[in-house]
């Protein structure tokens, strides 16, 4: 005797089917949403939650510790300063290390640019626009000569950049000559990281930058929504715009007040947001729109996850690479303007020493993997202010130099160890 089971199994589909997709219907409640997050923090995607968690406890920490300097509108006006160039370097090399890949030269590409930069200015007449051009010009170059090596002749890139690394100082070495260094005197470059926005145009400017992140993550949302794929619920999207303004506007604010020591009349009032922190909120909305919105964003994390599956997808695997080491040097040259305009020279020493050391530790503190394919372009953003407050911190409390660059090796290796395990959970969890 047969038992029809057609029914069961008709009825039994249903319940399969909900069950199966039980996580898109609860992502499109707040609650759902919450839980859904967690769970994959469980599972080892923890992004840059460890690098926030980590700067909030440094900023209570030292704020304890040091509470009329370190929390004062001059100190964290300078903080945000400081790390300008690290952060810039450290976006740069994010795509890199989605590949895979590594860039030790990253750091004399930087200064050998700005060497450029700085000989085109000072000792032959050329106006900014110009040699900053020739700047980029020459990171550009740097990196589509490194990527054509590592891509086309498949020499690692570790080698490749390692060689880029020695030779690089020695061509600025040879620019800028021995014990020499080059003046920054331009009034516009030396201002990136000296002068301030005025403080009408900072709010007209974080008022302009809040209103276009609301839009385009209401269309974002809107076109998710419409075309049937998986989002959250607008109250979350909600929540996050309104949290993010109210940090853009708290920094405004908190920036606006005159920042002098010894306020007189003969002096003008120190108030704004130096013009290098919006250099690099551009840079950073800039670099997250192409590589979380764009097809090229899209490869580049194709190719870091897995190589050969993107190749037979039909992406141009040589291409993106290649193009990740451009867009790594040609972001070092910025980076490299940046310390200029800071140091007010350019020396030999330019862009090496620990320079590099810190921006890969800063784009690892943030989140990203060393193994390829999971990071974001903030995570450079985040990772740079980690560091720039350890040794903002530290140096008011008068610590010697060696206890820098303890805490900055423990801080870097807590977070590749984070990173490892990470990635042990998502393998076992199967996400």
């Amino acid at each position: 005797m047969t038992v029809d089971n057609t029914t069961d199994r008709e009825s039994a589909a249903p319940a399969e089917q909900s069950i199966a997709f039980a996580g898109d219907e609860r992502a499109t409640t707040l609650r759902g949403a919450l839980a859904a997050w967690i769970e994959r923090v469980r599972g080892g995607d923890m992004g840059a939650l460890p690098a926030i968690l980590g700067l909030a406890a440094l900023f209570v920490v030292f704020s304890i510790l040091r509470p009329d300097t370190f929390t004062s509108q001059l100190n964290i006006a300078n903080l945000l300063t400081q790390a300008a160039a690290i952060c810039v370097l450290a976006m740069g090399l994010v795509p890199v290390l989605l590949l895979g890949d590594i860039d030790l030269s990253a750091g004399v590409a930087g200064g050998t640019s700005a060497g450029v930069a700085a000989l085109l200015i000072d000792r032959h007449g050329y106006s900014w626009p110009i040699a900053v051009l020739a700047a980029l010009v020459t990171g550009i170059l740097i990196g589509y000569v490194i990527g054509l090596l590592v891509a086309k002749l498949g020499i690692p890139s570790f080698v490749v950049t390692l060689a880029f690394f020695l030779g690089l100082q020695g061509v600025i070495l040879k620019l800028i000559g021995q014990g020499g260094s080059i003046p920054v005197r331009d009034g516009v470059i030396r201002g990136l990281t000296v002068e301030n926005m005025p403080v009408v145009a900072c709010w007209i400017v974080m008022g302009v930058i809040v209103i276009g992140l609301a839009i385009g993550s209401v269309y974002t949302h809107r076109k998710k929504q419409a075309l049937g794929l998986q989002h959250g619920p607008f109250s979350l999207v909600a929540m996050k715009v309104a949290a993010l303004a109210v940090v853009l506007f708290g920094v405004t604010a908190f920036l606006s007040s005159d920042r002098r020591t010894v306020p007189t009349p003969t002096t003008d009032p120190i108030a704004g947001i130096p013009y290098a922190v919006f250099l690099v909120a551009v840079l950073m909305i800039g670099g997250s729109f192409i590589f979380g919105r764009t097809r090229y964003g899209r490869h580049v994390y194709a190719v870091g996850g897995n190589k050969e599956a993107a190749r037979r997808a039909g992406i141009g695997v040589d291409r993106i690479r290649i193009s990740a080491f451009m867009i790594c040097s040609g972001m070092a040259a910025i980076s490299g303007i940046i310390t200029a305009s800071y140091d007010g020279k350019v020396s030999p020493g330019s862009g090496g020493g620990n320079v590099l050391l810190y921006a890969v530790g800063a784009a690892v503190i943030g989140g990203t993997s060393l193994f390829g394919g999971r990071g974001k372009i903030r995570n450079g953003v985040i990772g740079g202010l980690v560091i720039a407050t350890i040794a903002n911190g530290l140096y008011l409390l008068n610590q010697a130099a060696y206890v820098n660059f303890l805490v900055t090796g423990i801080v870097l290796l807590v977070a590749a160890s984070v990173d490892a395990i990470s990635r042990r959970r998502r393998t076992s969890t199967g996400t």
